[in-house]
């Protein structure tokens, strides 16, 4: 896999403490960094697969009652 450089400027007091909580999980910065950054992608990659899923049990839903394959409104207020 090759490799990128991630350049960024962020204010010398948030990198030190950032620093700081890197040192007591026995990790650098850039460690923590990739793991955000790993943790982001996987996350919007599960909103994204259940939003997809969503859409299709919706459009499914529609495309039964389209087809009249849905319990009649008197059934449901009935029950």
């Amino acid at each position: 896999m090759a490799e990128s450089t991630f350049t960024f400027r962020i204010d010398e007091d948030l990198k030190r403490q950032f620093t700081e909580i890197a040192k007591t999980r026995d990790r650098t910065g850039a460690q923590l960094i990739r793991d955000f950054i790993r943790e982001t992608i996987a996350i919007e990659q599960q909103e994204a697969e259940y939003d997809a899923w969503f859409r299709a049990r919706v459009q499914q839903g529609i495309d039964e009652a389209d087809a009249g394959l849905g319990i009649p409104h008197e059934e449901v207020e009935a029950h």
